[in-house]
């Protein structure tokens, strides 16, 4: 689902707009209140949010559509991308008789703002450039679903239709991949793996993959040997 993805210039603020989801639209409304237009075209692309000569790009899902976008953006322009990350999530059923209310139930899943490694994985380099500053919006949010025919096997039939913005939490800043390392340092040895970083990030194996790929990229850390199969890393200074 779009969130902030590139779009061509020709009806692209109409286009955009009718693609976005609830809490796309809610952060872009949110980083546009100080005086900020939205939908602007700059340099052949379309901008989420325009404010104080800084752009600001909302992406809720991948950064991978940015790859284009992004470099040529920050060669002029200081650009903030906003990612959220659901801290608490609740899930909305929509009933199937029109006349019954929804259910709502909290989810058991807590996000953390390490959750933002499969979206950065596809620009980690970029978050080295002084013209980007990347901000994880903690959020409570709905996941508004349906069984309409088009839902997931893994959601048994349940599809998502929304997801909607509650509440903004706390926002973490990160204007350098050391940053994010920074978080993770202290519960880190002196030579450690994947596994080591999903432990100290609470979070499964695949996110400490990730985290670790990121690093390298980003020149916080190096590979420094092997532990049977396992890849060994350590910090850069």
């Amino acid at each position: 689902m779009r969130g902030g993805a590139e779009q061509p210039l020709a009806g692209a603020a109409s286009i955009g707009e009718l693609n976005e989801r609830s809490l796309h639209r809610a952060l872009k409304a949110r980083y546009a209140v100080a005086g900020g237009a939205t939908e602007q075209a700059v340099d052949g692309f379309v901008a989420d949010v325009v404010a104080g000569g800084r752009i600001v790009e909302v992406h809720t899902g991948s950064f991978r559509p940015l790859k284009r976008k992004l470099p040529r953006l920050l060669e002029r322009y200081p650009v903030t991308l906003v990612h959220p990350v659901a801290r608490d999530r609740y899930i909305v059923k929509m009933a199937a008789d029109p006349n019954a209310p929804p259910t709502r139930r909290k989810s058991p899943k807590r996000g953390s703002v390490f959750e933002v490694f499969p979206a950065l994985a596809s620009i980690p380099t970029l978050l080295a450039h002084p013209n980007l500053t990347l901000e994880v919006v903690m959020t409570v949010d709905e996941e508004v679903r349906a069984k309409n025919g088009r839902g997931s096997w893994r959601r048994r039939g349940w599809a998502i239709l929304d997801r909607r913005l509650v509440e903004v939490v706390e926002t973490h800043t990160i204007a350098s991949m050391a940053d994010l390392f920074a978080l993770l340092d202290a519960d880190l040895p002196e030579r450690f793996t994947t596994r080591d970083l999903a432990a100290a990030m609470r979070s499964p194996r695949r996110l400490g993959e990730l985290a670790a790929f990121c690093f390298r990229k980003g020149g916080v850390s190096e590979t420094c040997g092997k532990n049977g199969n396992a890849l060994v890393y350590r910090r850069v200074d």
